[in-house]
């Protein structure tokens, strides 16, 4: 790969929550000439953001706190220039599931660096001509539903907060910070009481 026209002065966020796989891939990505900046979840993703934007990001899906999912969602509506690579175990294969909003996906210990590094090339190479609109404007995200409550991140003001009354099905509520009304959907389990993941869809 020709470093000097991929990588000169690049800059790409990764957020993954498995301090292993942030490091060796910090790693592998300086060593083509990018810089690389790290975070933990979708909170301190957003807080790097707010810092310095990125010209790529590379995202797991599972993750404490702010998951990539709801990450993802929140990009997508404020950076939509941004392009996005997920990097998970929850689908398997090559093409990006219908449900994650991002350009590409490769399953977690399915592929070579070869293959991620020319999938940054090529997206970065887009960016001068990359339209604004991305993906559907709806993103999934898995929200922990502990003692009834499931979190909702605002996307007009980049917060999350708890919300309590919910059904199955279409729901919106008023953020708690800046006051925005945001529609989700939940559309996994019938039980809003066990503490088991569910999954919603957030409208952005």
């Amino acid at each position: 790969m020709d470093t000097d026209t991929c990588t000169f002065r690049y800059r790409i966020l990764i957020v993954d929550d498995e301090p292993s796989l942030r490091q060796v891939g910090k790693l592998l990505l300086e060593a083509q000439g990018y810089e690389v900046h790290c975070a933990s979840d979708g909170f301190g993703g957003l807080a790097t953001l707010k810092k310095a934007l990125p010209d790529l990001i590379i995202s797991d899906l599972r993750m404490p706190n702010m998951n990539g999912f709801e990450f993802l969602s929140v990009v997508r509506r404020r950076f939509p220039m941004i392009p996005i690579i997920v990097i998970s175990g929850e689908f398997s294969g090559l093409s990006v599931p219908e449900s994650v909003l991002a350009d590409a996906f490769f399953p977690k210990g399915g592929f070579k660096p070869e293959e991620l590094f020319e999938k940054i090339c090529a997206l970065v190479h887009e960016l001068p001509t990359r339209p604004k609109s991305g993906k559907p404007n709806q993103a999934a995200v898995w929200v922990t539903n502990d003692r009834g409550t499931i979190a909702v991140t605002c996307s007009e003001c980049l917060r999350t907060f708890p919300v309590t009354e919910v059904t199955k099905g279409p729901n919106e509520a008023e953020c708690d910070f800046c006051s925005s009304m945001v529609p989700f959907e939940i559309i996994g389990d019938d039980s809003l009481t066990q503490i088991d993941p569910v999954l919603a869809l957030v409208a952005t």
